[in-house]
């Protein structure tokens, strides 16, 4: 077997978290649920164990640089005694059971490996202790992500998840849902090694809408609004979460007067939020000659300066 230290691509001079980092991310890459069916990366896999199984036991690693074991955990001198194993190493089978009887298939689970898959696997190794108890480690979680249309992540809805196994499956939408919420689907991870499967964790991904803006269970608007519409008032059609309602507009309505329409925000245990409609005063384009010359003539007789309430 190759140097331990060269397997985990760390140096002799290594320190303990070190060569825990290292295995971890080689581990995490390696792991035979996350190849399943190749040998060869099977293989490196119980290699990166094996060496780590020797470099994290501080008494095995002395001996090692100082030459009185070899790679195998093995005294020098002694020859392959021990059939190729690390000296006093467990291997833990798919059975979920430590020991290695023949015919088994044996993954990492040497000396004290155990809280190294617990990380590994998302938690959720339980095993008895005690010479022959059994145990597993629990299977991986894994973190999809989904893209939902605005309104649907305010109102609530379905959507379809097509998870690693190609099995898919329609979830339910909270109503008030957010960018970034995430949903857990019970035993749709990973398998585990004799253990439960790990979750599917749905992470909600929320589409910008062209017009609505969401502040908390707040619904706001910005309403263009025409300038006799302003001037005269009017009543115009607003869009909602919900459907298209009238509102009113005042006679006399400036650029940036808001309109509170009540309980047409985001649905709530505690009671839907508001919206907020900000209106705002659009001439046409182009401004019409007539429509000018009649500004320019009021203007002669009625000239106003609105900076002048601002103190500008």
């Amino acid at each position: 077997m190759p140097d331990p230290y060269q397997i985990l691509g760390v140096a002799k001079t290594a320190s303990a978290a070190e060569i825990k980092s290292a295995y971890r991310k080689l581990a995490k890459k390696l792991h035979p649920d996350v190849n399943p069916g190749r040998k060869d990366v099977e293989q490196k896999f119980k290699e990166v164990t094996a060496a780590y199984d020797l470099l994290s036991d501080a008494d095995k690693r002395a001996k090692f640089d100082r030459g009185e074991i070899d790679a195998q955990g093995q005294d020098r001198g002694f020859g392959g005694g021990f059939g190729g194993g690390y000296g006093g190493g467990r291997a833990y089978t798919r059975s979920g059971g430590f020991g290695g009887a023949p015919g088994e298939e044996a993954f990492a689970g040497f000396g004290g490996m155990d809280d190294i898959f617990a990380e590994f696997m998302g938690g959720g190794r339980h095993r008895q202790r005690g010479a022959g108890a059994g145990g597993g480690v629990r299977g991986s979680d894994v973190t999809y992500t989904v893209t939902v249309p605005f309104v649907e992540a305010c109102l609530g809805g379905k959507t379809r998840v097509t998870l690693t196994n190609d099995k898919t499956v329609d979830i339910s939408i909270p109503p008030g849902s957010e960018d970034g919420h995430k949903l857990r689907l019970k035993g749709q991870g990973l398998p585990g090694i004799g253990g439960a499967p790990g979750d599917a964790l749905v992470e909600i991904k929320v589409e910008p809408h062209s017009f609505f803006t969401r502040k908390g269970n707040d619904i706001h608007l910005e309403l263009p609004v025409s300038l006799p519409e302003a001037v005269l008032g009017a009543s115009v059609t607003v869009p909602t979460l919900t459907g298209h309602v009238a509102v009113k507009i005042p006679q006399g309505a400036n650029t940036g007067a808001v309109l509170r329409l009540k309980a047409k925000g985001v649905p709530a245990p505690n009671g839907a939020g508001d919206m907020f409609v900000k209106l705002k005063i659009f001439l046409p384009d182009p401004v019409p000659q007539d429509l000018a010359d009649m500004v320019e003539k009021w203007a002669k007789k009625n000239a106003y300066d609105p900076r002048k309430k601002m103190g500008l």
